[in-house]
């Protein structure tokens, strides 16, 4: 990723592009405003929504703000009437000192969009400081002998205010020796000399007082004063010579205190206490003597404070050196102080917005400004973030830069970036400054709730409870806060036959599933639907999942008979031939369960007997068969009771009653009703009564299909049976099958009834299927029975 943090995006060196924004703003005049210095808190300087062109609730819009150069509060910008106002008073000798024009530079921020004004207020001077000597008192030693026309310099007075409010002239008391001349040095400031006006006469005279004025340009002027006290010495003739006029020196800022800046020398060709110099200096302003020392007799200035460039960059000292017999001469010392790369870069941040919207393509993040106190090379700066961030540096005015989004985010991947800016600078040895941003990335609802499964299959016991917790579904949603809270419905189901609403309900808020009412397998075995998961976004996002409830049975169904039926009326008779042998099908139980599984799974059993050990049950089709050949010696009835039970937990029955008659056979070609006996006939005389008045009421229509039936039936068996029978044509109801798997018969079953000649009353001779081939079973049963 090449330099896609640096503060230009396509090179990594910044100094090229700061040179182009020079070039490029050269011509941008800032906005000029004064006042004047000492003026009270909360006054106005300048409307600077009129001088921008901008409305005035305009500025509230764009997030304008006042930014100054060292980022004190000195001025606030009133949104609602864009009004420039000062919020505290200004001292123009603590902002600027001695430097004139006291200009304050400041910019004016507009954030939506970004542009940056620059402006300048210019701190005017009022006349608020009067001059100051730095002695009271001034002694001069002059010899007698100094002609007219001599000039000695004096020390100067110090005025802290600028322009015409500082020292213009000096001027003394009337005497007869001396006047004032004011001079002009070249920074500006003006110091006074005395002029000798005539020969001074030691015996005459030998000391002189008078006062020195200084005297400002202020309305009205202010003044200070100093005495001169002139003693008169006799003849000296040579005074002190410096070597130089004037000392150069250049110090590093880094200087250690103690070190030594520069020793001035000065010799006098006198001897004696004449030809004794000791050094001094001649003026000394406050800062002079807080920062050098002069060694009165060798002549070293040492420095005992640390120097700052960025404070003041130069001094200029004046050194006095004095014989024993009060001669002196004097050198100028320009001390100029070399900068080195001994300030940070600095980063101030305007503006920072955060959470940002993780969908938003180029978004500001932050705007900064960046300064070194530095010049030169180690004033110029260049500024990175990490490469590993999609973010980047934009470069705007005024030394003003831009973080912004590199392409739209994504808060499920990050939620928040710890961002470094970090600005260097390119002094020698470089120095940097790290700046950390922390950005939260805020949450848009671009994520749609997601199923943990795409489909659930629930199991439901069958008799269930109202209102039982069946199952739940869950989703979830990556996104946060309003735009990941889920909440569950069913969907219409598409088999409008379906009434879901009356038989699951879901909770909205967790996703649990509660059966409505009692469930029963037998009427609905499964069904299906789906549920939705929707989140509390704007706009809202949903997502599906299909439900599938599957009822699982229950053994609430005993097993049901289906033949022999247990109605209540006439048992059923089966007959079996005493000849039978041993696994002679007498006849086969069919029953049913409602369940399903192993709850409908049946099994057989014989559970009561007239003879145990007679007839058997097989246990899985319900045949009943002979367990041991029949004899004579077997009682021609017999009643049985057979147990059918399924395999449920815990396990349902039923039971069926069967009535067995063993006959001697079935060869007989015709078998005639016999005669009821007088006992029986009397017995039996109200059931014929019965049955003649049924048989009276019902339809002729009804008793000639009777008929014909009958007649039918005998007619195809007459040949094969030779005797008088009905056999029932059709097939036995073909919905029941075997029950060895489902608990019903496997195939329809036919059963011919004949009736015995030779008993004393009327009783079934036998009841048994008749198989599909007529032939073989003919051919069987004349086997059996010979005629």
């Amino acid at each position: 990723m090449e330099a896609r943090g640096e503060c230009f995006p396509k090179q990594r060196q910044v100094l090229i592009l700061l040179l182009l924004l020079g070039v490029a703003m050269a011509g941008w005049e800032p906005r000029r405003y004064s006042v004047v210095e000492e003026t009270e808190s909360g006054s106005f300087v300048a409307n600077l929504a009129k001088d921008l062109g901008l409305e005035v609730g305009e500025l509230s819009v764009r997030g304008a703000r006042v930014v100054s150069e060292d980022n004190e509060p000195r001025l606030q910008l009133d949104l609602q009437t864009g009004e420039l106002i000062l919020s505290e008073k200004l001292d123009r000798e603590e902002l600027c000192g001695p430097t004139e024009p006291c200009v304050m530079h400041f910019q004016v921020l507009l954030k939506k969009p970004l542009e940056v004004f620059r402006a300048e207020l210019l701190v005017r001077d009022i006349n608020d400081h009067s001059p100051e000597f730095s002695e009271r008192e001034m002694i001069l030693k002059i010899l007698e002998t100094s002609p007219p026309g001599s000039v000695f310099p004096l020390k100067k007075a110090q005025d802290w205010d600028v322009g015409n409010n500082n020292i213009q002239n000096y001027n003394i008391g009337l005497n007869s020796y001396f006047h004032v001349s004011t001079r002009t040095r070249g920074d500006g400031s003006k110091y006074p000399e005395l002029v000798l006006d005539k020969e001074l006469d030691r015996e005459e005279q030998a000391e002189l007082r008078f006062t020195l004025t200084a005297l400002d340009g202020g309305s009205p002027p202010r003044s200070g004063t100093s005495q001169i006290r002139i003693l008169v010495l006799d003849v000296n003739d040579n005074a002190p010579e410096f070597a130089q006029t004037l000392y150069e020196v250049q110090v590093p800022e880094n200087s250690p205190v103690g070190s030594l800046v520069v020793k001035v020398s000065a010799r006098d060709l006198d001897t004696g206490t004449n030809g004794e110099i000791s050094y001094s200096l001649f003026y000394s302003s406050q800062e002079i003597s807080k920062t050098f020392e002069l060694s009165s007799l060798s002549g070293e200035i040492q420095l005992i404070k640390k120097l700052d460039f960025e404070t003041i960059s130069s001094y200029e000292l004046d050194i006095e050196a004095s014989d024993g017999g009060g001669l002196s001469g004097k050198c100028s010392v320009s001390i100029k102080v070399l900068d080195v790369n001994d300030n940070a870069p600095e980063l101030t941040i305007s503006s920072l917005t955060s959470p940002i919207p993780e969908n938003s393509p180029e978004t500001e993040v932050a705007l900064f400004r960046i300064r070194d106190r530095d010049s030169g090379e180690n004033g110029k700066m260049v500024c990175s973030i990490q490469d590993n961030v999609p973010f980047m540096l934009k470069p705007s005015v005024e030394n003003f830069y831009r973080l912004v989004t590199d392409g739209a985010l994504d808060r499920e991947i990050r939620a928040q970036y710890n961002i470094t800016i970090t600005v260097t600078d390119l002094g020698t040895p470089r120095m940097k400054t790290e700046q950390n941003i922390t950005v939260l990335i805020s949450d848009v609802n671009d994520n749609a709730p997601a199923f943990t499964q795409t489909s659930y299959t629930l199991f439901v016991q069958e008799n269930n409870s109202p209102a039982l917790h069946i199952g739940s579904v869950s989703a979830t949603d990556r996104d946060s806060g309003t735009n990941a809270q889920v909440t569950y419905s069913l969907l219409p189901p598409q088999d409008p036959h379906l009434t879901l609403a009356s038989l699951v309900s879901i909770n909205a808020d967790n996703g649990h599933l509660f059966a409505l009412r009692s469930l029963d397998y037998e009427a609905l075995q499964a069904f299906e639907f789906r549920v939705g998961a929707t989140d509390r976004g704007s706009p809202a996002l949903s997502s599906e999942a299909l439900v599938r409830v599957v009822v699982v049975d229950d053994n609430d169904n005993s097993p049901f008979v289906l033949y022999p039926l247990q109605n209540g009326s006439a048992p059923c008779t089966e007959l079996v031939p005493r000849a039978a042998e041993a696994g002679y099908l007498v006849t086969k139980v069919v029953a049913v369960d409602g369940d399903s599984g192993q709850n409908a799974w049946l099994s057989f059993q014989l559970l009561k007997a007239t003879e145990p050990g007679l007839f058997s049950v097989w246990a899985h089709n319900g045949e009943v068969r002979t367990a041991r050949p029949l004899s004579e010696r077997d009682a021609a009835k017999h009643r049985l009771v057979v147990l059918v039970k399924d395999n449920g937990e815990p396990p349902l029955s039923a039971t069926v009653t069967l009535h067995v008659l063993l006959v001697d056979g079935f060869s007989q070609p015709y078998l005639p009703l016999p005669e009821a006996a007088p006992d029986q006939a009397q017995a039996d005389s109200l059931t014929v009564y019965l049955v003649i008045a049924l048989a009276s009421v019902s339809s002729l229509f009804l008793f000639s299909v009777l008929l014909f039936v009958a007649v039918q039936l005998c007619r195809r068996n007459r040949a094969a049976l030779g005797g008088r029978c009905s056999v029932p044509e059709g097939h036995f109801p073909g919905h029941l099958v075997d029950v060895s798997g489902t608990g019903t018969l496997s195939q329809s079953y036919q059963y011919e009834v004949c009736l015995m000649g030779d008993h004393e009353s009327n009783e079934f001779k036998f009841l048994k299927p008749i198989l599909p081939n007529f032939l073989d079973q003919d051919s069987r049963r004349k086997s059996e029975f010979p005629e």
